[in-house]
């Protein structure tokens, strides 16, 4: 396993409010497809949070001035920041507007000391600001120090001032009393919280056997961030030199209109040369000429493949920033040339295969369809089912936010839906193959009965007191029993008396050739699912 590298992250904390030009003590909540992207200080206070939709947030702040997220004027108005932070290294990241990083290794033999490197990037970093957005109506910028980029971006959030330096060596110990949200998985973190995994140090003392079983791979690579683990790279360039993409421009293009049309002709002349060679990219560096010789670099990067969608949407934001930036570095004329350079690649194979389980151009285009729609309507609010393990139906799979962040070569991806995993020997008390067709979102309360109406139960020891024979539904009419399998008990959380569950899962076939999956807890029977 790759050693985590030593890095350094820059973060503008509310970007998105200090791109509009809102003032820190302004009551100001920023949306994007009805959904809280952003909310200043005072909005906050009231109970205002991200992802938030529209209708409680202005219910809990109803004097809070209400603004529409502008994505290019965020990475418009970054731009001078990176610009400023590249005298200090080349190779600044740009993971999105408001955030960049950039190894510590290359610079610390300049500066001498982390310390001295932070305080040069600070100074640096404010200076950019206040000549940007003006001095005093920005809240500033946060620096963070770690092993790896994961651990170094929360050292910038979670910096009790302007920034925290983690010692080498130190990144476990930082991270372990951490919340669980601070992942931005919120589907796995919403089953962490359940399951009493409050902390990402809890979630790192797991058996990792444990975690697969129960999480899948998405679960392997959150345990390793959480532990400390991040062997991402910054600045890995490993790509055949041919997979450069380029266009000359001519006239020179200094107008918006022109940099839409030129930003997606060469980001699908990207994304075929990459397809064809079965090959997808992680980081890409946008490099720009202008027609009095200039050279203009920016690198942006993903936590994993870019997508058609999002390429057009970085290389559009970066020529748009750098033709609306301040007068003293705009560039002196439009630009005559534009390159795309890998320079991360990773293997197609190591993203999620088709969205409908194949590999096909069709799956293709429906996966960039699904892309588009993503980004018209905003972050979260397309998803995809999502194998999980457990034992319940309804822990089975979830719902993800689609496109899905791939994982380091395993299975799952950025398009599609995973598949159950075959390793390791199943839950105790799991249901067998195959899964049920429809999971009830309200279960059914049902009556069990045998040939002599007396209710059928199942004791500690998963026995049943008699044979089932027939199932009501109220003052309904039911059904009779033709064929009946298990039960399988369950006993989670003995341990904790507030949360202790006891269970029994029974599979039943009705006269009429429906099956269904009914569940006894607490003396009553519900119907939970159904199977074609």
């Amino acid at each position: 396993m790759t050693e985590p590298v030593r890095t350094l992250v820059v973060h503008c904390p509310d970007w998105p409010l200090t791109a509009l030009g809102v003032a820190p003590s302004d009551p100001v909540v920023v949306f994007t497809a009805g959904r809280v992207v952003a909310a200043s200080v005072a909005a906050r206070a009231v109970g205002v949070v991200e992802g938030q939709s529209r209708r409680p947030a202005q219910a809990m702040c109803p004097e809070a001035i209400v603004l529409e997220r502008d994505e290019v004027l965020e990475a418009r108005r970054f731009e001078p920041v990176a610009a400023a932070l590249s005298d200090i290294t080349p190779w600044v990241e740009v993971q999105r507007p408001g955030t960049c990083a950039f190894g510590v290794r290359g610079p610390f033999r300049l500066f001498g000391s982390e310390e001295s490197l932070v305080g040069s990037t600070t100074a640096t970093a404010m200076e950019a600001l206040d000549d940007t957005l003006g001095t005093g109506v920005h809240p500033g910028c946060r620096i963070g120090v770690a092993d790896g980029p994961f651990a170094a971006g929360l050292a910038s959030r979670f910096a009790a001032g302007n920034a925290l330096v983690v010692p080498t060596g130190g990144t476990p110990a930082f991270l372990a009393p951490l919340p669980v949200e601070a992942l931005e998985r919120p589907d796995l973190a919403d089953v962490l919280v359940r399951l009493g995994l409050t902390t990402l140090g809890s979630l790192a003392g797991l058996p990792v056997t444990d975690v697969a079983g129960r999480f899948g791979s998405e679960g392997l690579v959150a345990q390793r961030l959480a532990a400390g683990l991040d062997g991402r790279q910054l600045h890995v360039v490993n790509q055949p030199p041919d997979l450069a993409v380029g266009m000359d421009m001519d006239p020179p293009v200094d107008r918006i209109e022109q940099v839409a049309f030129a930003a997606r002709s060469l980001a699908e002349l990207f994304q075929d040369a990459l397809a064809q060679r079965g090959l997808a990219c992680t980081c890409v560096a946008v490099e720009a000429e202008t027609g009095h010789g200039e050279r203009l670099v920016r690198r942006w990067r993903d936590e994993g493949p870019i997508g058609a969608v999002a390429l057009v949407d970085q290389v559009r934001w970066q020529l748009e920033g750098w033709l609306h930036d301040s007068p003293a570095v705009r560039p002196s004329s439009g630009l005559v040339r534009l390159d795309l350079i890998p320079e991360e690649v990773v293997k197609a194979g190591s993203r999620q295969v088709g969205f409908w389980g194949g590999t096909t151009a069709a799956d293709e285009r429906a996966g960039r369809a699904l892309s588009k729609v993503a980004v018209m309507l905003g972050p979260g609010s397309v998803r995809v089912p999502e194998w999980r393990g457990g034992r319940d139906t309804a822990e089975r799979f979830a719902l993800v936010p689609f496109p899905k962040e791939p994982v380091d070569g395993l299975v799952g991806g950025s398009t599609g839906l995973l598949s159950p995993s075959t390793d390791g020997p199943p839950w105790p008390g799991m249901l067998p193959s195959p899964a049920p067709a429809a999971v009830h979102s309200e279960p059914i309360a049902v009556e069990v009965v045998d040939a002599d109406g007396r209710p059928v139960l199942v004791d500690g020891r998963g026995v049943v007191s008699s044979e089932p024979a027939w199932v009501f539904q109220g003052s309904e009419a039911g059904f009779g029993v033709a064929s009946w399998v298990g039960p399988w008990p369950t006993d989670e959380r003995w341990w904790d008396p507030l949360r202790h569950r006891r269970r029994a899962s029974m599979q039943v076939v009705s006269d009429d050739g429906m099956a269904r999956l009914l569940v006894q807890e607490g003396g009553c029977w519900k119907v939970v699912a159904t199977y074609d």
